[in-house]
């Protein structure tokens, strides 16, 4: 999936990461504003992942959107 939609429907979307990573704040949204590389990070600081299971989790995420924002 392209990131670009993320970072597009970033307010929609952001309901639905805070369900997933609820560890994160309103703060980390907010600033992350559709950069998946800083929310990789800010899930790796939080929950202790590595870069590459950070990453796969952002992944993950982008697959469940797929049908919906796929254009």
């Amino acid at each position: 999936m392209n990131r670009d939609i993320i970072a597009g429907n970033w307010k929609q979307l952001k309901g639905q990461m805070k369900a997933k990573w609820g560890d994160l704040t309103d703060d980390v949204f907010d600033v992350a504003e559709g950069n998946a590389e800083y929310l990789a990070g800010k899930l790796q600081e939080r929950y202790g992942w590595e870069k590459d299971h950070a990453e796969r989790e952002i992944r993950d995420f982008e697959k469940t959107l797929d049908q919906k924002y796929r254009h």
